[in-house]
C-alpha cells in the first residue's frame, strides 16, 4: 500500500496571505510608530500639553512620519493676525514603522525563490486596503487647537483690552494624506522586494536581481548604518553632556533627519538655512550657532569646521562607509562581473540616495501673531526656522563618489577573493 501526496502546479502550495495577516502588518507598524513617537515626544514634555492633546499630538506625529500633510491655523479675532506653518518628516518613526511593515510582507514568502505577480500583488493589495483604512482614521483624529499665552507686555495689554485669546491648531490635509501614505507603503514594500536576499519575484524578474538587489541591499545597508552610529553617538551625547531627556526626544523622533544629513555634508554637499526666534535645533548644538544668524545661512563641512575641527570626521565617515558599501556590493553580485559595472551601480544607487534624503530631509517651521498690527513685543512669540539642500551639487556629489567608491571596493572584494583562494587548502 502506498501513500500518496497531492501535487499541483508551482507556487500552488503558498503561503497563507489572508485578511488576517495583512491586518496583523498593518497594525504592527502602527503601534511600532505609536510608541516610538509617544516615546519621543513624551521625553520633549508634550504629554503636558492642555485638553488631553497627547494622543492627538501622536496621531498627527504618525501621519506626517508617512508623508502625511498638516494644515495649521490661527484665530485671534478681528483685532489681531496669525500665521503659522510647518513641514517636516519625523524620520526615526518613519523608520520604525517601515522596518516593521516590511518584515511583516515578507514573512509569509520566507524559504521561496519564486512566487507569481498575482500573489504578490493580492498580498501588498490586501495590507493596501487595510492601510488606507488607517490613513482614513488617522487623518481624521489628527485634530487639535490650543490656545496661545500672551506672555507679558504690551501685546498682553492689547489682548486683555480687546479681548483677543489667540489659538493655533493643527488638521490634516486628509486628500494628500491619503495620497502620499499609499506611496509611502508602495515604496516600503517595494524595497523589502529589492533588498531582502531570500525575498521571492515573478520568475520573468529573476534575471534582474543580480544587478539590483545587491545594490539596494548596499545602499540600504550604509542607510542604516548611519542611524546606528547617529544612535551611538546620541546616547554618548546624553550620558555626558546633561539634558537626557532633550537628547532622547531628538533620538526617537529625529535620529534620521541628522545622520542621513550628515551623510550628504560628508560627501561635501551643502544645506542653507535659518533660525530665528524660540524655535532650535537641540542636537548638535553647533547647528543652530550657524543657522541662527541675520541672513540665510549655508551649512557644510566649513562652515562646522570653523566651530569645531571635529566635524572633519563626518568627510572620513563618509569616505569609510562608502567603500564597505562598495565592497558590499562587489561581494554579493555575481562573479566576473567588471569593476566599472559595480562603479556605476554605485554611483546611480548613491545618487538617487541622496535625493531621497535631501527630499524628505527638509524642515521648514514659522509662527507668527500680531495684535493691531505689534507683533513679537512679548518676546518669542513669532519665529522661523528651515533647513534646504542644494540639490543639484548635492546629487552630482553623490554621482562622484559612488564611481570612486564603488570602482575601489570592487577592486577590493576582487583582492580579497583571490586571498581568500589562496589561503583555501586544496581539495581531495
Amino acid at each position: 500500500m502506498s501513500s500518496r501526496t497531492p501535487s499541483g502546479p508551482p507556487g500552488s502550495a503558498v503561503a497563507a496571505h489572508g485578511w488576517l495577516q495583512a491586518l496583523g502588518v498593518v497594525l504592527a507598524g502602527l503601534i511600532a510608530m505609536g510608541v516610538v513617537a509617544a516615546l519621543g515626544l513624551w521625553a520633549a514634555g508634550a504629554a503636558d500639553l492642555p485638553d488631553n492633546a497627547f494622543p492627538r499630538v501622536v496621531t498627527a506625529t504618525v501621519v506626517t512620519a508617512v508623508g502625511g500633510a498638516l494644515e495649521l491655523s490661527g484665530d485671534a479675532g478681528g483685532f489681531a493676525d496669525t500665521d503659522a506653518g510647518l513641514t517636516v518628516m519625523p524620520l526615526s518613526v518613519t523608520l520604525s514603522g517601515a522596518l516593521v511593515i516590511a518584515l511583516g510582507f515578507l514573512r509569509p514568502l520566507r524559504r521561496r525563490a519564486v512566487a507569481s505577480a498575482a500573489e504578490l500583488a493580492g498580498w501588498a493589495g490586501r495590507i493596501a486596503v487595510l492601510w488606507l483604512l488607517a490613513l482614513l482614521g488617522l487623518a481624521f483624529a489628527a485634530r487639535q487647537t490650543f490656545e496661545v499665552s500672551l506672555g507679558e507686555g504690551v501685546l498682553s495689554d492689547l489682548g486683555d483690552l480687546f479681548g483677543v485669546r489667540p489659538t493655533v491648531g493643527f488638521t490634516t490635509d486628509v486628500p494628500l494624506t491619503v495620497l502620499f501614505g499609499l506611496l509611502w507603503l508602495a515604496g516600503v514594500l517595494l524595497l523589502a522586494l529589492l533588498v531582502s536576499r531570500g525575498a521571492p519575484l515573478p520568475g520573468r524578474l529573476l534575471r534582474h536581481l543580480p544587478s539590483v538587489r545587491p545594490t539596494a541591499n548596499a545602499v540600504t545597508a550604509l542607510l542604516l548604518a548611519y542611524v546606528v552610529v547617529g544612535g551611538v553617538v546620541g546616547l554618548v551625547v546624553a550620558g555626558t553632556r546633561g539634558h537626557p531627556a532633550d537628547t532622547f526626544a531628538v533620538l526617537l523622533l529625529g535620529l534620521p533627519n541628522l545622520a542621513w544629513p550628515a551623510l550628504t555634508i560628508g560627501l561635501g554637499a551643502t544645506w542653507e538655512g535659518r533660525v530665528e526666534g524660540p524655535f532650535g535645533l537641540p542636537m548638535p548644538h553647533v547647528l543652530d550657532e550657524v543657522l541662527r544668524t541675520p541672513d540665510v545661512s549655508t551649512l557644510n563641512l566649513g562652515t562646522l569646521a570653523e566651530r569645531d575641527g571635529r566635524w572633519w570626521w563626518l568627510l572620513v565617515a563618509a569616505a569609510v562607509l562608502l567603500l564597505a558599501a562598495g565592497f558590499l556590493l562587489a561581494s554579493r553580485a555575481p562573479a566576473g562581473t567588471p569593476a566599472w559595472v559595480h562603479s556605476l551601480h554605485m554611483a546611480v544607487a548613491l545618487a538617487l540616495t541622496v535625493l531621497m534624503i535631501t527630499l524628505v530631509g527638509r524642515i521648514s517651521a514659522h509662527y507668527g501673531l500680531s495684535v493691531l498690527g505689534i507683533g513679537d513685543l512679548a518676546g518669542g512669540l513669532a519665529g522661523e526656522l528651515f533647513l534646504r539642500p542644494r540639490l543639484r551639487s548635492a546629487v552630482g556629489l553623490a554621482l562622484l563618489w559612488g564611481l570612486v567608491t564603488g570602482f575601489l571596493g570592487a577592486s577590493l572584494a576582487r583582492w580579497a577573493a583571490r586571498r581568500a583562494g589562496q589561503e583555501a587548502p586544496p581539495r581531495g
